[in-house]
Protein backbone atom coordinates (compact mmCIF):
# COMPACT_ATOMS: atom_id res chain seq x y z
CA UNK A 1 0.00 0.00 0.00
CA UNK A 2 1.35 3.44 -0.91
CA UNK A 3 2.19 5.86 1.88
CA UNK A 4 1.12 9.49 1.78
CA UNK A 5 4.72 10.44 1.00
CA UNK A 6 4.73 8.10 -2.01
CA UNK A 7 1.47 9.63 -3.25
CA UNK A 8 2.68 13.20 -2.87
CA UNK A 9 6.01 12.36 -4.49
CA UNK A 10 4.63 10.55 -7.55
CA UNK A 11 2.07 13.29 -8.17
CA UNK A 12 4.74 16.00 -8.20
CA UNK A 13 4.17 17.71 -4.85
CA UNK A 14 7.60 17.16 -3.28
CA UNK A 15 10.49 19.54 -3.97
CA UNK A 16 12.54 19.24 -0.76
CA UNK A 17 12.20 17.25 2.45
CA UNK A 18 14.21 17.60 5.64
CA UNK A 19 14.62 13.85 6.26
CA UNK A 20 13.17 11.75 3.45
CA UNK A 21 13.67 8.34 5.04
CA UNK A 22 12.02 9.37 8.31
CA UNK A 23 9.24 11.29 6.58
CA UNK A 24 8.44 8.26 4.46
CA UNK A 25 8.44 5.98 7.51
CA UNK A 26 6.27 8.23 9.68
CA UNK A 27 3.71 8.97 6.96
CA UNK A 28 3.39 5.25 6.26
CA UNK A 29 2.37 4.64 9.88
CA UNK A 30 -0.49 5.84 12.05
CA UNK A 31 -2.25 9.19 11.76
CA UNK A 32 -0.06 12.27 12.09
CA UNK A 33 -0.80 15.99 11.89
CA UNK A 34 0.64 18.42 9.37
CA UNK A 35 0.02 22.12 8.93
CA UNK A 36 0.18 24.62 6.10
CA UNK A 37 -0.28 28.36 6.47
CA UNK A 38 -2.42 30.59 4.24
CA UNK A 39 -2.10 34.38 4.11
CA UNK A 40 -5.43 36.22 4.58
CA UNK A 41 -4.38 39.12 2.34
CA UNK A 42 -7.54 38.86 0.21
CA UNK A 43 -11.09 37.58 0.62
CA UNK A 44 -10.27 34.56 -1.55
CA UNK A 45 -7.36 32.27 -2.27
CA UNK A 46 -6.32 31.82 -5.90
CA UNK A 47 -5.02 29.01 -8.07
CA UNK A 48 -1.51 29.55 -6.69
CA UNK A 49 -2.78 28.16 -3.37
CA UNK A 50 -4.10 24.94 -4.88
CA UNK A 51 -0.91 22.89 -4.48
CA UNK A 52 -0.88 23.26 -0.66
CA UNK A 53 -4.66 22.83 -0.49
CA UNK A 54 -4.56 19.63 -2.54
CA UNK A 55 -1.70 18.25 -0.44
CA UNK A 56 -3.80 18.70 2.72
CA UNK A 57 -6.72 16.99 0.97
CA UNK A 58 -4.50 14.02 0.06
CA UNK A 59 -3.31 13.92 3.67
CA UNK A 60 -6.90 13.67 4.92
CA UNK A 61 -7.86 11.08 2.29
CA UNK A 62 -5.02 8.91 3.55
CA UNK A 63 -6.04 8.93 7.20
CA UNK A 64 -3.93 11.79 8.53
CA UNK A 65 -5.07 15.01 10.21
CA UNK A 66 -4.48 18.25 8.26
CA UNK A 67 -4.26 21.61 10.00
CA UNK A 68 -5.03 24.67 7.89
CA UNK A 69 -3.56 27.74 9.52
CA UNK A 70 -4.91 31.16 8.56
CA UNK A 71 -2.22 33.72 9.28
CA UNK A 72 -4.31 36.38 10.97
CA UNK A 73 -1.34 37.32 13.15
CA UNK A 74 1.55 37.02 10.69
CA UNK A 75 -0.42 38.89 8.01
CA UNK A 76 -0.07 41.99 10.18
CA UNK A 77 3.65 41.86 9.36
CA UNK A 78 3.81 40.26 5.93
CA UNK A 79 6.04 37.44 4.71
CA UNK A 80 9.07 38.77 2.78
CA UNK A 81 9.58 35.39 1.06
CA UNK A 82 9.55 35.72 -2.71
CA UNK A 83 8.92 39.47 -2.54
CA UNK A 84 11.19 42.25 -3.81
CA UNK A 85 9.50 44.90 -1.68
CA UNK A 86 7.53 45.12 1.54
CA UNK A 87 3.95 43.91 1.41
CA UNK A 88 1.25 46.47 1.97
CA UNK A 89 0.13 46.54 5.59
CA UNK A 90 -3.59 45.92 5.96
CA UNK A 91 -5.81 46.59 8.97
CA UNK A 92 -6.65 43.99 11.61
CA UNK A 93 -10.34 44.34 10.73
CA UNK A 94 -9.67 43.56 7.07
CA UNK A 95 -7.39 40.65 7.99
CA UNK A 96 -10.11 39.19 10.24
CA UNK A 97 -12.68 39.56 7.45
CA UNK A 98 -10.38 37.84 4.96
CA UNK A 99 -9.50 35.09 7.44
CA UNK A 100 -13.16 34.19 7.96
CA UNK A 101 -13.76 34.05 4.20
CA UNK A 102 -10.75 31.80 3.66
CA UNK A 103 -11.80 29.47 6.48
CA UNK A 104 -15.15 29.00 4.76
CA UNK A 105 -13.46 28.50 1.39
CA UNK A 106 -11.14 25.76 2.66
CA UNK A 107 -14.20 23.77 3.73
CA UNK A 108 -14.79 23.01 0.04
CA UNK A 109 -11.63 20.89 0.03
CA UNK A 110 -11.38 19.54 3.58
CA UNK A 111 -13.84 17.90 5.97
CA UNK A 112 -13.59 19.75 9.29
CA UNK A 113 -16.29 17.67 10.97
CA UNK A 114 -15.66 15.49 14.01
CA UNK A 115 -12.06 16.64 14.40
CA UNK A 116 -11.00 15.23 11.03
CA UNK A 117 -9.15 18.46 10.27
CA UNK A 118 -8.46 21.70 12.09
CA UNK A 119 -8.82 25.34 11.12
CA UNK A 120 -6.70 27.63 13.28
CA UNK A 121 -5.80 31.32 13.22
CA UNK A 122 -2.36 32.23 14.54
CA UNK A 123 -3.72 35.57 15.71
CA UNK A 124 -5.13 33.58 18.64
CA UNK A 125 -1.67 32.91 20.09
CA UNK A 126 0.56 35.55 18.43
CA UNK A 127 -1.37 38.71 19.33
CA UNK A 128 -1.37 38.04 23.11
CA UNK A 129 2.43 37.55 23.16
CA UNK A 130 4.47 39.93 25.30
CA UNK A 131 7.37 41.29 23.29
CA UNK A 132 10.13 41.14 25.92
CA UNK A 133 9.15 37.63 27.00
CA UNK A 134 9.01 36.49 23.37
CA UNK A 135 12.52 37.83 22.69
CA UNK A 136 13.84 36.18 25.85
CA UNK A 137 12.11 32.82 25.43
CA UNK A 138 12.11 32.41 21.63
CA UNK A 139 14.40 35.04 20.06
CA UNK A 140 17.46 33.74 21.90
CA UNK A 141 17.40 30.58 19.80
CA UNK A 142 17.86 32.43 16.49
CA UNK A 143 21.18 33.33 14.92
CA UNK A 144 21.07 36.59 12.97
CA UNK A 145 23.85 35.31 10.70
CA UNK A 146 21.83 32.21 9.82
CA UNK A 147 18.68 34.24 9.26
CA UNK A 148 20.47 36.58 6.86
CA UNK A 149 21.70 33.54 4.92
CA UNK A 150 18.11 32.48 4.21
CA UNK A 151 17.18 33.10 0.57
CA UNK A 152 14.03 35.06 1.46
CA UNK A 153 16.13 37.57 3.41
CA UNK A 154 19.13 37.65 1.04
CA UNK A 155 16.83 38.65 -1.84
CA UNK A 156 15.54 41.59 0.16
CA UNK A 157 18.85 42.90 1.51
CA UNK A 158 19.53 44.56 -1.84
CA UNK A 159 16.23 46.46 -1.92
CA UNK A 160 15.82 46.90 1.81
CA UNK A 161 14.55 44.63 4.59
CA UNK A 162 12.84 46.35 7.49
CA UNK A 163 12.80 45.14 11.08
CA UNK A 164 9.11 44.22 10.97
CA UNK A 165 9.71 41.72 8.16
CA UNK A 166 12.87 40.45 9.86
CA UNK A 167 10.68 39.17 12.68
CA UNK A 168 8.56 37.04 10.33
CA UNK A 169 10.77 33.95 10.52
CA UNK A 170 10.57 33.95 14.33
CA UNK A 171 6.79 34.13 14.27
CA UNK A 172 6.36 31.34 11.71
CA UNK A 173 8.81 29.17 13.62
CA UNK A 174 6.80 29.85 16.78
CA UNK A 175 3.65 28.74 14.94
CA UNK A 176 5.28 25.35 14.35
CA UNK A 177 6.40 25.09 17.98
CA UNK A 178 2.92 26.04 19.22
CA UNK A 179 1.17 23.47 17.01
CA UNK A 180 3.78 20.84 17.92
CA UNK A 181 3.05 21.45 21.61
CA UNK A 182 -0.73 21.85 21.41
CA UNK A 183 -1.69 19.55 18.50
CA UNK A 184 1.23 17.12 18.31
CA UNK A 185 1.90 18.44 14.80
CA UNK A 186 4.99 16.78 13.32
CA UNK A 187 5.05 18.24 9.80
CA UNK A 188 4.94 21.62 8.18
CA UNK A 189 4.52 21.91 4.42
CA UNK A 190 4.67 24.90 2.12
CA UNK A 191 6.06 26.35 -1.09
CA UNK A 192 9.75 26.02 -1.73
CA UNK A 193 10.22 29.70 -0.89
CA UNK A 194 9.26 28.73 2.68
CA UNK A 195 12.19 26.34 3.15
CA UNK A 196 14.13 28.70 5.44
CA UNK A 197 11.09 29.42 7.61
CA UNK A 198 10.20 25.72 7.88
CA UNK A 199 13.75 24.72 8.82
CA UNK A 200 13.77 27.50 11.44
CA UNK A 201 10.61 26.03 12.97
CA UNK A 202 12.07 22.54 13.04
CA UNK A 203 15.21 23.89 14.74
CA UNK A 204 13.10 25.75 17.32
CA UNK A 205 11.14 22.57 18.15
CA UNK A 206 14.41 20.69 18.61
CA UNK A 207 15.92 23.37 20.86
CA UNK A 208 12.84 23.92 23.03
CA UNK A 209 11.37 20.40 23.17
CA UNK A 210 14.38 18.24 22.34
CA UNK A 211 12.29 16.43 19.72
CA UNK A 212 12.29 16.08 15.93
CA UNK A 213 9.84 17.68 13.52
CA UNK A 214 9.84 17.55 9.73
CA UNK A 215 9.27 19.71 6.69
CA UNK A 216 8.27 19.21 3.06
CA UNK A 217 8.23 21.90 0.40
CA UNK A 218 6.40 22.01 -2.92
CA UNK A 219 7.76 23.19 -6.26
CA UNK A 220 6.69 26.69 -7.27
CA UNK A 221 4.42 25.82 -10.18
CA UNK A 222 4.72 27.56 -13.52
CA UNK A 223 3.27 26.59 -16.88
CA UNK A 224 5.39 24.91 -19.54
CA UNK A 225 5.66 28.37 -21.12
CA UNK A 226 7.30 29.70 -17.96
CA UNK A 227 4.37 31.85 -16.87
CA UNK A 228 3.07 32.00 -13.31
CA UNK A 229 0.13 29.77 -12.49
CA UNK A 230 -3.24 31.47 -12.25
CA UNK A 231 -2.55 34.55 -14.33
CA UNK A 232 -4.56 35.38 -17.45
CA UNK A 233 -5.07 38.49 -19.52
CA UNK A 234 -8.11 39.18 -17.32
CA UNK A 235 -6.01 38.91 -14.16
CA UNK A 236 -5.91 36.47 -11.23
CA UNK A 237 -7.88 33.22 -11.31
CA UNK A 238 -9.60 33.09 -7.92
CA UNK A 239 -11.10 30.09 -6.13
CA UNK A 240 -14.17 32.13 -5.20
CA UNK A 241 -16.87 31.62 -7.84
CA UNK A 242 -18.04 35.22 -7.38
CA UNK A 243 -14.63 36.51 -8.46
CA UNK A 244 -13.88 33.89 -11.11
CA UNK A 245 -17.00 32.11 -12.35
CA UNK A 246 -16.99 28.29 -12.68
CA UNK A 247 -17.17 28.78 -16.47
CA UNK A 248 -14.08 31.03 -16.48
CA UNK A 249 -12.35 28.61 -14.09
CA UNK A 250 -13.13 25.70 -16.42
CA UNK A 251 -11.82 27.69 -19.38
CA UNK A 252 -8.55 28.37 -17.59
CA UNK A 253 -7.84 24.65 -17.25
CA UNK A 254 -9.08 23.60 -20.68
CA UNK A 255 -6.69 26.14 -22.22
CA UNK A 256 -3.71 24.33 -20.71
CA UNK A 257 -0.93 23.48 -23.16
CA UNK A 258 -0.38 19.87 -24.19
CA UNK A 259 2.83 19.75 -22.15
CA UNK A 260 1.01 20.73 -18.93
CA UNK A 261 -2.00 18.40 -19.02
CA UNK A 262 -0.45 15.35 -17.36
CA UNK A 263 1.35 17.38 -14.67
CA UNK A 264 -1.71 19.49 -13.86
CA UNK A 265 -3.97 16.45 -13.78
CA UNK A 266 -1.66 14.81 -11.23
CA UNK A 267 -1.54 17.93 -9.04
CA UNK A 268 -5.03 19.37 -9.32
CA UNK A 269 -7.37 16.38 -9.60
CA UNK A 270 -7.92 13.22 -7.58
CA UNK A 271 -7.88 10.91 -10.60
CA UNK A 272 -5.75 7.78 -10.02
CA UNK A 273 -2.14 8.34 -11.01
CA UNK A 274 -2.29 5.30 -13.29
CA UNK A 275 -4.96 7.02 -15.41
CA UNK A 276 -3.07 10.30 -15.33
CA UNK A 277 0.06 8.63 -16.73
CA UNK A 278 -1.94 7.53 -19.78
CA UNK A 279 -1.99 11.15 -20.99
CA UNK A 280 1.52 10.75 -22.41
CA UNK A 281 0.28 7.96 -24.73
CA UNK A 282 -2.69 9.86 -26.19
CA UNK A 283 -2.95 11.20 -29.73
CA UNK A 284 -3.81 14.85 -30.38
CA UNK A 285 -7.58 14.33 -30.54
CA UNK A 286 -7.68 12.36 -27.30
CA UNK A 287 -5.31 14.81 -25.62
CA UNK A 288 -7.87 17.54 -26.25
CA UNK A 289 -10.41 15.32 -24.53
CA UNK A 290 -7.93 14.95 -21.66
CA UNK A 291 -7.96 18.73 -21.32
CA UNK A 292 -11.74 18.59 -20.94
CA UNK A 293 -11.34 15.96 -18.20
CA UNK A 294 -8.70 18.11 -16.46
CA UNK A 295 -10.97 21.16 -16.63
CA UNK A 296 -14.02 19.23 -15.42
CA UNK A 297 -12.28 17.47 -12.53
CA UNK A 298 -10.42 20.62 -11.39
CA UNK A 299 -13.66 22.62 -11.49
CA UNK A 300 -15.47 19.86 -9.59
CA UNK A 301 -12.87 19.95 -6.81
CA UNK A 302 -13.22 23.71 -6.33
CA UNK A 303 -16.86 24.43 -7.22
CA UNK A 304 -18.65 21.08 -6.91
CA UNK A 305 -19.99 18.66 -9.49
CA UNK A 306 -23.11 20.63 -10.41
CA UNK A 307 -21.07 23.71 -11.31
CA UNK A 308 -18.56 21.55 -13.20
CA UNK A 309 -21.34 19.96 -15.27
CA UNK A 310 -22.74 23.41 -16.04
CA UNK A 311 -19.35 24.69 -17.16
CA UNK A 312 -18.80 21.55 -19.26
CA UNK A 313 -22.20 21.88 -20.93
CA UNK A 314 -21.61 25.53 -21.75
CA UNK A 315 -18.15 24.87 -23.15
CA UNK A 316 -19.30 21.82 -25.11
CA UNK A 317 -22.24 23.69 -26.61
CA UNK A 318 -20.14 26.74 -27.49
CA UNK A 319 -17.17 24.91 -28.94
CA UNK A 320 -18.86 21.78 -30.29
CA UNK A 321 -16.44 19.46 -28.48
CA UNK A 322 -16.88 15.72 -28.72
CA UNK A 323 -17.83 13.68 -25.64
CA UNK A 324 -15.14 11.76 -23.78
CA UNK A 325 -15.40 7.98 -24.17
CA UNK A 326 -15.75 5.91 -21.00
CA UNK A 327 -12.49 4.15 -21.84
CA UNK A 328 -10.62 7.43 -21.34
CA UNK A 329 -10.13 8.24 -17.64
CA UNK A 330 -12.79 5.79 -16.37
CA UNK A 331 -12.63 7.27 -12.85
CA UNK A 332 -13.72 10.70 -14.06
CA UNK A 333 -17.38 11.64 -13.63
CA UNK A 334 -17.37 13.93 -16.67
CA UNK A 335 -20.62 13.47 -18.65
CA UNK A 336 -20.07 10.96 -21.46
CA UNK A 337 -22.80 12.15 -23.81
CA UNK A 338 -23.02 15.03 -26.24
CA UNK A 339 -23.96 18.25 -24.46
CA UNK A 340 -27.32 19.84 -24.97
CA UNK A 341 -27.20 23.38 -26.33
CA UNK A 342 -26.89 25.33 -23.09
CA UNK A 343 -24.70 28.41 -22.86
CA UNK A 344 -26.22 29.73 -19.63
CA UNK A 345 -22.93 29.36 -17.75
CA UNK A 346 -21.12 31.69 -20.15
CA UNK A 347 -20.56 35.12 -18.55
CA UNK A 348 -23.37 37.50 -19.45
CA UNK A 349 -24.71 41.00 -19.01
CA UNK A 350 -28.19 42.39 -19.56
CA UNK A 351 -28.83 45.31 -21.90
CA UNK A 352 -31.99 47.07 -23.07
CA UNK A 353 -33.33 46.46 -26.56
CA UNK A 354 -33.33 50.19 -27.24
CA UNK A 355 -29.56 50.27 -26.65
CA UNK A 356 -29.20 48.52 -30.00
CA UNK A 357 -31.69 50.69 -31.88
CA UNK A 358 -28.95 52.61 -33.68
CA UNK A 359 -26.33 49.86 -33.34
CA UNK A 360 -23.16 49.85 -31.23
CA UNK A 361 -19.71 49.82 -32.85
CA UNK A 362 -18.19 46.37 -32.32
CA UNK A 363 -14.96 47.68 -30.76
CA UNK A 364 -16.94 49.74 -28.25
CA UNK A 365 -19.15 46.80 -27.33
CA UNK A 366 -16.18 44.42 -26.88
CA UNK A 367 -14.61 46.94 -24.50
CA UNK A 368 -17.87 47.68 -22.70
CA UNK A 369 -18.57 44.04 -21.80
CA UNK A 370 -14.97 43.39 -20.75
CA UNK A 371 -13.77 41.18 -23.60
CA UNK A 372 -11.01 43.74 -24.18
CA UNK A 373 -9.36 46.00 -21.61
CA UNK A 374 -9.49 49.10 -23.81
CA UNK A 375 -11.04 50.37 -27.02
CA UNK A 376 -7.58 50.32 -28.59
CA UNK A 377 -7.12 46.64 -27.75
CA UNK A 378 -10.62 45.90 -29.07
CA UNK A 379 -9.91 47.74 -32.31
CA UNK A 380 -6.64 45.86 -32.88
CA UNK A 381 -8.26 42.52 -32.08
CA UNK A 382 -11.13 43.11 -34.52
CA UNK A 383 -8.86 44.45 -37.25
CA UNK A 384 -6.90 41.18 -36.99
CA UNK A 385 -10.05 39.10 -37.46
CA UNK A 386 -10.37 38.04 -33.84
CA UNK A 387 -14.01 38.99 -33.27
CA UNK A 388 -17.28 37.16 -33.88
CA UNK A 389 -20.95 37.84 -33.30
CA UNK A 390 -23.31 34.84 -33.18
CA UNK A 391 -20.55 32.76 -34.77
CA UNK A 392 -20.04 35.07 -37.76
CA UNK A 393 -16.78 37.03 -38.24
CA UNK A 394 -16.92 40.75 -37.58
CA UNK A 395 -15.56 42.32 -40.76
CA UNK A 396 -14.54 45.78 -39.50
CA UNK A 397 -13.70 47.12 -36.08
CA UNK A 398 -16.57 49.62 -36.19
CA UNK A 399 -19.21 47.26 -37.62
CA UNK A 400 -22.54 48.02 -35.95
CA UNK A 401 -24.02 45.41 -33.64
CA UNK A 402 -27.74 46.07 -33.69
CA UNK A 403 -31.26 44.71 -33.48
CA UNK A 404 -30.63 42.35 -36.39
CA UNK A 405 -28.11 40.46 -34.26
CA UNK A 406 -30.56 39.62 -31.48
CA UNK A 407 -31.40 35.92 -31.73
CA UNK A 408 -34.80 34.32 -31.18
CA UNK A 409 -33.61 33.56 -27.63
CA UNK A 410 -33.16 37.29 -27.05
CA UNK A 411 -29.38 37.12 -26.88
CA UNK A 412 -26.25 38.23 -28.72
CA UNK A 413 -23.23 35.93 -28.47
CA UNK A 414 -19.84 37.60 -28.79
CA UNK A 415 -16.57 35.75 -29.20
CA UNK A 416 -12.99 36.93 -28.92
CA UNK A 417 -10.49 34.66 -30.63
CA UNK A 418 -11.20 30.94 -30.48
CA UNK A 419 -12.20 30.44 -26.88
CA UNK A 420 -13.47 33.56 -25.09
CA UNK A 421 -17.25 33.97 -25.18
CA UNK A 422 -19.61 36.54 -23.72
CA UNK A 423 -23.43 36.73 -23.85
CA UNK A 424 -25.58 39.81 -23.99
CA UNK A 425 -29.09 39.13 -22.75
CA UNK A 426 -31.41 41.70 -24.36
CA UNK A 427 -34.47 42.74 -22.36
Amino acid sequence: MKSLYDILSERGFVEQVTDEAEARRILAGGPVSCYIGFDPTATSLHIGSLVPIMSLAHMQRNGHKPIALVGGGTAMIGDPSGKTEMRQIISKEKIDENAEAIKKQLSQYLDFGEGKALLVNNADWLLPLKYIEFLRDIGRYFSVNRMLAAESYRMRLETGLNFIEFNYMLLQAYDFLYLFQKQDCLFQMGGNDQWGNIVAGIDLVRRVEGKQAYGITFPLITTSLGTKMGKTEKGTVWLDGRLTSPHEYYQYWINSTDDDVERFMALFTFLPIEEVREVSTLNDADRNKAKAVLAFEATKVTHGEEAAVGAWRAASAAFGTKPVEASLFPSSTIPRRKAEADVSAIPAVEKRREDFQDGIAAFELFHEVGLCKSRGEARRNLEQGGGYVNGEPIKTFDEKIGLCHITSDGEILLRKGKKTYFRIVVR
